[in-house]
C-alpha cells in the first residue's frame, strides 16, 4: 500500500520483512512521515506494527527495500549510530543507575562533556517534572515516574526522532491516560518525530497527528483520527476503531452516493457507500452506536427502524443500549445520559433513527 508524501523525513521503501523465508511479516510497505509529526501505528498482535518499528530502529532488519531519514538510507547502519531514541514497554532503565545516571548514559556514550551532561540532565527531568529525582533509584519510583525517566532518557541527546513501543501498557487507567496527555504535550511543545505502537485504539485516537492501521503485515488505512473513526474505508478499520453495529446484506439499488441494502430479516437500509457497488453484491453496513437516535422525529432520518429494549447498562456518561432489531439481539445504542432524556425501560418497543451518511456501506469481511 502506498502512502506517500514530498519530502518525508522517515521513508519505507518496498520495505518487507520475513523470518523464515516463507511468511512476510510485513508485506511491501512504502510509508512516508512528515517532519515533527506523531504517527501511530495501531494494530492487534501479529499485524507487523511493532516488527516495523524495530527495522526503523534498527533491532531488526530489512529483508527487502530500503528506510530512510532525512533522505538517507539507514538500512546498513548500527542503532546507535542513528540518532533515535527509543522508550521500551519496560522502560529498560538500568537498576544500578540513579534517575540522573540512566539519562546521563546515552550522553557518556556519544562522549559530551560533564558540564553539557549535567546541563542536559538537569534540563531534561525538569521538562518531564522529575525535577530533584535525579539521585534516586529506578526502584524507589512509581510506574509514572519510571516512565518519565525513561522518556527523558530517550530525549535527553535531542535525537531526530524518538521511537516508543507500547510504552503505557503497564500503567492502571488513569495513570495511563494522564501519560497519553503528558507525552501528547511534549511532542508538541518540542515539535519532534515521534513514532508511537500500540494496539490500544483510544490511545491512538488521543494521541495522534494519523494512525496506521496494520493488519496481516500490511496498513489497512493511514489517515487523521478523526477520519479513521467517522470514515472507515473497509470492514477491518471499522470493527478495529471504535464500537459498530454490523450488518450484511445485499445491494439492492446503488448511487454515487447511496446505496439501498436488504437485509435477511426483509428491512431495506440506505447507506453511504465507500465504493461502487453492483446491484445483488453482498456488502457490510457498519453503524457507530451513538449516532443512532432514539424515538426519532417523523421524517428527519434516512433511515428508522423499530426496536425492542433488551438490556440497560449504566456507564456514567452514557447508557449502553442492547435492542433486539433488524433480526439480532445485540444491536447496540449509546443514549447520553441527560436528565432531559426519555426514559427508556426494558422491554420498551422503541423507534431508532440515523443518517444516511452515518451508515456505511464497505466490503465483506
Amino acid at each position: 500500500m502506498e502512502i506517500l508524501m514530498q519530502n518525508p523525513y522517515v521513508k519505507f521503501e518496498g520495505v518487507q520483512k520475513t523470518y523464515d523465508g516463507e511468511n512476510l511479516v510485513v508485506k511491501n510497505l512504502n510509508l512516508d512521515i512528515a517532519k515533527g509529526e506523531f504517527l501511530t501505528l495501531l494494530g492487534p498482535s501479529g499485524s507487523g506494527k511493532t516488527t516495523t518499528l524495530m527495522m526503523l530502529a534498527g533491532f531488526e532488519t530489512a529483508t527487502e527495500g530500503e528506510i530512510y531519514l532525512d533522505g538517507k538510507p539507514i538500512n546498513r547502519l548500527a542503532p546507535e549510530h542513528r540518532n533515535i531514541g527509543m522508550v521500551f514497554q519496560n522502560y529498560a532503565l538500568f537498576p544500578h543507575m540513579t534517575v540522573a545516571e540512566n539519562l546521563a548514559f546515552p550522553l557518556k556514550v556519544r562522549k559530551y562533556g560533564a558540564k553539557d551532561i549535567d546541563d542536559r540532565v538537569k534540563r531534561t527531568l525538569d521538562m518531564v517534572g522529575l525535577d530533584g529525582f535525579g539521585n534516586r533509584q529506578p526502584a524507589q519510583m512509581s510506574g509514572g515516574q519510571a516512565q518519565r525517566v525513561a522518556v527523558a532518557r530517550a530525549l535527553v541527546f535531542e535525537p531526530k526522532l524518538v521511537l516508543m513501543d507500547e510504552p503505557l501498557s503497564a500503567l492502571d487507567k488513569q495513570l495511563r491516560e494522564q501519560m497519553q496527555y503528558e507525552i501528547k504535550h511534549l511532542h508538541e511543545k518540542l515539535g519532534i518525530t515521534m513514532v508511537y505502537v500500540t494496539h490500544d485504539q483510544g490511545e491512538a485516537l488521543t494521541m495522534s497527528d494519523r494512525i496506521a492501521v496494520f493488519n496481516n503485515g500490511e496498513i489497512q488505512q493511514l489517515d487523521t483520527p478523526n477520519a479513521l473513526y467517522e470514515a472507515p474505508n473497509s470492514a477491518f478499520v471499522a470493527s478495529f476503531i471504535g464500537e459498530n453495529n454490523r450488518l450484511i446484506g445485499k445491494v439492492k439499488h446503488s448511487e454515487d452516493r447511496r446505496v439501498e441494502v436488504g437485509l435477511d430479516d426483509g428491512s431495506t437500509l440506505a447507506a453511504l457507500p465507500v465504493k461502487s457497488f453492483l446491484a445483488g453484491q453482498k456488502c457490510m453496513l457498519s453503524i457507530r452506536p451513538e449516532r443512532i437516535c432514539i424515538q426519532p422525529e417523523p421524517g428527519k432520518y434516512a433511515n428508522t427502524v423499530q426496536a425492542t429494549v433488551r438490556e440497560l447498562i449504566y456507564l456514567g456518561d452514557h447508557i449502553r443500549v442492547r435492542a433486539e432489531a433488524l433480526g439480532r439481539h445485540d444491536f447496540i445504542v449509546k443514549v447520553p445520559n441527560a436528565s432531559s432524556d426519555r426514559k427508556i425501560s426494558l422491554g420498551d418497543s422503541i423507534g431508532l433513527g440515523w443518517h444516511l451518511d452515518d451508515c456505511r456501506a464497505l466490503d465483506c469481511p
